[in-house]
């Protein structure tokens, strides 16, 4: 089940494709979501969205998917974990909301 699993997770290997994979995919699916979190944010939802859409697609794909496959995989983990965040916040993770905090944008 690892060796599965393994197979569907950004297959590309190199950290600087994790990397790429990992901040495209945070901005697709921030864009997607309506909700930005700048360059270190994004990059960070996208690999963690890697994760979680790795997981999500290897309980269907036993295949390799590569570099375009993977970030696809990954907006979709992204996108699942925008949405389990806003739930959790009850819809708090908003693009540029400043109204609520003095003009501050956080």
């Amino acid at each position: 089940m690892v060796s599965m699993l393994a197979e569907v997770w950004l297959n590309p290997g190199h950290f600087i494709a994790w990397l790429a994979v990992g901040l495209i995919a945070g901005w697709i699916a921030s864009n997607i979501m309506s909700a930005g979190y700048g360059l270190v944010g994004d990059l960070i939802l996208g690999l963690v969205g890697a994760f979680i859409g790795g997981w999500l697609v290897g309980l269907f794909v036993t295949t390799s998917v590569g570099f375009v496959g993977s970030v696809v995989v990954a907006v979709i983990g992204a996108v699942v974990l925008i949405a389990l965040a806003r739930l959790l916040t009850n819809g708090r993770t908003t693009r540029g909301s400043t109204r609520a905090h003095g003009g501050v944008r956080l």
